[in-house]
């Protein structure tokens, strides 16, 4: 990305992508302070000009944000503008953060989306003047949340874009884009977090022994907030293992009263949590699986999960494991398409009643 400054071949549109926890956001927004700084190193913004201050503040006047939102009243047209404050804090505050952290922030158990309305918002702010900087930026997290309304929109802006405007998008999903809005952008991949710069991040930052922050890292896998989550052990992570433990020892007693109940709490948790519950019961069948094949070398399991998965790991094996991933992988597809969620869960947890017996 350096080099896009020093050869002055910026493009008008980035699409940096990557894994979620590796600082994608902070990353496209360090090069938004780059390219605005008014002194730039060769290596960096400066830091303490005028421009770079605003910039660390989230407060530049050309720099501007589109991401997931949500209706508060159904009559209200929702824009981006309404829940801007809100954002910069929380990217303040979590610049490693989920979409899930952001619609807690929010107080919202929706999934989030950018609407229809946003696009007339981009059109108009990508019409003024800019006020200080050589470029205005248009920061758009997880476009892939845009409806099909406002991606089309955006592809006409992106066809006939500006001048001395930048386009960020920054994506977890980037193949769930247009495919032509995909063409029109210059692809930047971002990889996974080192583990020795990860260990050595958590390790000064938390002061943690050496041994510990090696741990930590190798758990994590690349992704900083998963590190966040092993040693700050949040709410979400204990919730859904706790949850996982739960459901898998009362689909192996075939306990379908208990069921019942468990699917109609998992109902009311909200989308985005039911989300979080899913992708967490793939990982854990995962690890299980290469558990079960004496591979303890290959875990990526805090010390919790190890406890109970090195007496549930005989029971994911060769026999079930294709089985339940489909499983999984079908309920992840019913919550994403708005399927009645008691009912997902259910039919899940029957259909591993039966697996695990196998």
């Amino acid at each position: 990305m350096k080099n896009l400054v020093h050869e002055e071949r910026i493009p008008h549109a980035l699409l940096i992508n990557g894994s979620a926890g590796i600082g994608k956001l902070s990353l496209a927004l360090a090069f938004a302070q780059y390219i605005n700084c008014k002194h730039p190193t060769t290596d960096d913004a400066c830091g303490t000009c005028p421009s770079c201050v605003k910039f660390a503040k989230l407060e530049h006047p050309d720099l501007h944000f589109v991401f997931p939102i949500v209706k508060l009243e159904k009559s209200k047209v929702a824009i981006c503008d309404d829940f801007v404050s809100d954002f910069r804090h929380f990217l303040l505050q979590n610049p490693y953060g989920s979409n899930n952290d952001w619609m807690s922030q929010i107080a919202s158990e929706k999934q989030g989306m950018i609407y229809e309305a946003e696009s007339n918002e981009i059109v108009r702010k990508l019409s003024l003047k800019t006020y200080e900087s050589e470029y205005k930026v248009m920061a758009i997290w997880q476009p892939e949340r845009m409806n099909a309304v406002c991606a089309n929109k955006l592809l006409k802006i992106l066809e006939e874009p500006p001048a001395k405007t930048l386009f960020l998008l920054v994506s977890e999903q980037p193949d769930a884009l247009l495919t032509t809005i995909q063409s029109r952008t210059q692809r930047i991949n971002v990889p996974l977090i080192h583990n020795i710069d990860l260990a050595e991040a958590v390790q000064s930052r938390f002061n943690l022994s050496e041994e510990h922050a090696r741990y930590v890292a190798r758990i994590a896998n690349g992704n900083f907030r998963k590190a966040l989550e092993i040693i700050e052990l949040n709410e979400e992570q204990k919730f859904n293992f706790e949850q996982f433990v739960y459901f898998m020892r009362q689909s192996y007693q075939r306990n379908v009263f208990e069921l019942k109940s468990w699917s109609e709490m998992m109902a009311k948790i909200g989308r985005e949590r039911q989300k979080s519950f899913i992708s967490y019961v793939q990982k854990m069948l995962r690890e299980n699986f290469i558990l079960n094949l004496k591979q303890e070398e290959l875990n990526y399991l805090n010390q919790d999960e190890m406890q109970f998965s090195q007496k549930f790991s005989p029971f994911v094996n060769e026999r079930n494991i294709e089985a339940m991933m489909d499983q999984v992988d079908l309920a992840e597809l019913h919550i994403e398409g708005n399927v009645q969620a008691k009912m997902v869960f259910l039919d899940l947890s029957l259909q591993f009643s039966h697996l695990l017996k196998k």
